[in-house]
């Protein structure tokens, strides 16, 4: 945001006279928002001549000709833009460019500079890089209370008090006012000696070492933030894993720290993460207030009601949601559905998982596993790790294990209830209608649920059928092909035929 320039590869383009580049600048500093001719050329010349429309569709053209990266829009007899932005502070803002507006963009940019350095130099509390910010801007009284903390923390009290009857004195001469309230706050927070450095919270779970594939969702995610990104999912499809990696991809851009929550009072939790213990009143408008001009990076796990995570989302900070269900009533989430990894990405994991050359070893048997699995994270951990404590066993072994398995009347051996253990968690949340439902079709091991061959053999009423169906499909245990058509995964149909024969035991 100093001089108006750009390069392509190194190279730096030509980008032509004083006023087409004053044309760019107007568009990129209204980014993504259409500008009809009459506002562009009242940005750029503040006494335009009629020879002005035509003036500003040549740059237009021009501009569009040399940066064909802009995807430069015309509509409606206005123009937009759309491009990433940013100030590297160097220079004045917008250099060389000359009219009323620009001159107020400057203005703006400017003061936009000093509090972005200025929560920089609040997050490090550098006293030598704050007294040079004081000695540029001696007037300026938020960077003034900071440094008082600055030399207060680092065991320098009696400087720090001194440098408070300065700044007054300044305040009283140069402009005939007292300290403003930040600056007697610390002042009284020092001599009450209860002046502490802000939390700055660090909760993001480890990241896994052999995080596999999810590229696309990831892309995705990396586009939104810092907008709101919700995962859903089934259980076991690697929800947390995917939110942690993700988290810990962006954790550089929220300075002010990472926060993770599992449980139903996400705003208790956010507040107790900066700090504030029993909090009482709303909360979601207590956090709002904590959090305005903080950047963090949230993630809620599991949310279970989307009440819990309405109202929590502030400006600057992001917030990444688990969830087995899709919350539709939540505005302004992007919403990413994972299930199973792809063939190649599920071959990778299980190779991490106990071995490239026992997996590669049995190729054929592999593919078989991994479609019995589902290609699903969790069973394909447990399975790996299990094939990885059994150094003579292959995987054809394994597969005819969990057909034995598959046809045991009585307990689930441990192994297979670890594999199973999303599942097993899920059945617990549903309802006895849709528990039958899919025992029913899985011990026939069927793939296809039809919603009038359900209704027929269970004698409920089609509607009510297509209710389970739905509720089921929402939690992602089947999935909905067409109209009244649903498929079973059939990982699935394994662990629910299993269940099926432990409770009819």
């Amino acid at each position: 945001m100093g001089p108006v320039r750009a390069w392509r590869d190194e190279e730096e383009i030509e980008l032509g006279p004083r006023q087409q580049r004053a044309v760019l600048a107007a568009l990129l500093l209204n980014n993504g928002i259409r500008l009809s001719n009459d506002q562009l050329i009242g940005m750029v010349w503040d006494d335009p001549t009629p020879s002005a429309v035509m003036a500003l569709r040549t740059y237009v053209y021009k501009i569009r000709k040399t940066l064909p990266e802009l995807n430069l829009k015309s509509r409606d007899g206005g123009y937009t833009v759309r491009a990433e932005i940013v100030d590297d502070c160097r220079g004045e803002p917008l250099e060389g460019l000359r009219s009323a507006y620009f001159d107020a963009q400057r203005v703006r940019l400017g003061d936009s500079r000093l509090k972005a350095r200025e929560d920089c130099l609040e997050r490090e509390l550098d006293v030598l890089e704050l007294q040079k910010h004081v000695a540029a801007f001696p007037l300026r009284e938020r960077p003034r209370a900071l440094l008082m903390r600055a030399l207060y923390l680092e065991g320098r009290q009696g400087e720090a008090l001194d440098h408070f009857h300065q700044v007054r004195a300044l305040l009283i001469e140069e402009l005939g006012l007292e300290p403003g309230p930040e600056l007697r706050k610390v002042h009284a927070q020092i001599l009450n000696g209860d002046l502490t450095l802000p939390r700055r919270p660090e909760q993001l779970v480890p990241d896994l070492i052999d995080f596999t594939g999810r590229a696309e969702e990831i892309a995705q995610a990396l586009r939104t933030l810092p907008g709101t990104v919700g995962i859903t999912g089934m259980r076991g499809s690697g929800k947390t894993v995917l939110a942690t990696r993700i988290g810990h991809l962006v954790k550089g851009r929220f300075p002010d720290g990472q926060i993770f929550v599992r449980g139903r009072d996400v705003a208790n939790e956010l507040l107790r993460a900066v700090g504030v213990e029993n909090p009482v009143g709303d909360k979601a408008a207590l956090w709002r207030e904590k959090a305005r001009g903080k950047r963090f990076l949230v993630v809620v796990d599991d949310v279970q009601d989307a009440a819990t995570v309405r109202d929590l989302a502030t400006p600057g900070s992001a917030m990444i949601l688990t969830s087995v269900r899709r919350l539709h009533e939540l505005p302004g989430v992007t919403w990413l559905k994972i299930a199973g990894l792809t063939e190649r990405e599920a071959r990778e994991f299980l190779r991490k998982a106990f071995g490239p050359v026992r997996a590669d070893a049995e190729p054929e048997q592999a593919e078989v596993l991994l479609e019995r699995l589902s290609r699903l994270p969790h069973p394909i951990r447990v399975i790996g790790g299990k094939l990885s404590s059994r150094p003579g066993w292959t995987i054809e072994m394994a597969l005819l294990q969990m057909e034995r398995e598959s046809r045991l009347a009585d307990v689930i051996p441990s192994d297979c209830a670890a594999m199973m253990a999303p599942l097993i968690a899920a059945e617990k949340q549903l309802s006895e209608p849709e528990r039958r439902m899919l025992m029913c079709f899985a011990r026939q091991d069927a793939e296809v649920i039809d919603s009038r061959k359900a209704a027929e053999m269970s004698g409920a009423d089609a509607g009510e059928i297509e209710l389970v169906l739905e509720s089921l499909a929402g939690v992602h245990l089947i999935e909905p092909l067409v109209l009244g058509r649903y498929r079973l995964p059939r990982f699935v149909r394994f662990c629910f035929g299993l269940r099926t024969a432990e409770l009819t035991s």
